[in-house]
């Protein structure tokens, strides 16, 4: 009769090991899944920069967005939407790229940092130029938004 209660006491054990050992992989995959998913918006963010595409990004912004530019100038969010729609072409930019990503997971917030590279012509002036940004990501009923976006020039 003793047999019961110790055979229904290491399955009990069991399961509960199970679980715990469980919920570490179960949180790696769903940060994996959210660095992916992080990766895939800074891209985009970066495309409809280049292609001026106010309507995805406005897929990506929270309507809480502000931009802090590398000269201390902070933009609402309706601010920078309109001059998002003409940015690129108004900079003379011939090129723009990023490399260097690094994404850190804070529960439900994210910071993603890249390094820019581009050229620009002004005044028939051709330059190189780099830079640092940071974006500050928010996840809301499981979906990531961009609440900030930070811009650092780099000096020549």
């Amino acid at each position: 009769m003793r047999k019961k209660p110790i055979l229904i006491f290491f399955i009990s054990l069991f399961s509960t090991v199970q679980f715990l050992i469980a919920q570490p992989i179960k949180k790696d995959n769903d940060k994996k899944n959210d660095i992916a998913v992080l990766s895939k918006l800074n891209a985009q963010f970066i495309k409809n920069f280049i292609a001026q595409d106010t309507v995805a990004h406005n897929q990506i912004i929270h309507k809480d967005f502000v931009c802090i530019e590398g000269n201390g100038h902070v933009f609402e969010r309706n601010e920078y939407m309109k001059a998002w729609a003409h940015d690129y072409q108004n900079g003379g930019f011939t090129s723009f790229a990023y490399t260097d990503e690094v994404i850190r997971i804070f529960d439900n917030m994210a910071l993603v940092r890249s390094k820019t590279v581009y050229t620009r012509v002004n005044n028939g002036v051709t330059t190189q130029g780099k830079g640092v940004y940071t974006d500050t990501y928010i996840k809301e009923n499981g979906r990531w938004w961009c609440v900030q976006a930070h811009i650092t020039p780099i000096s020549q």
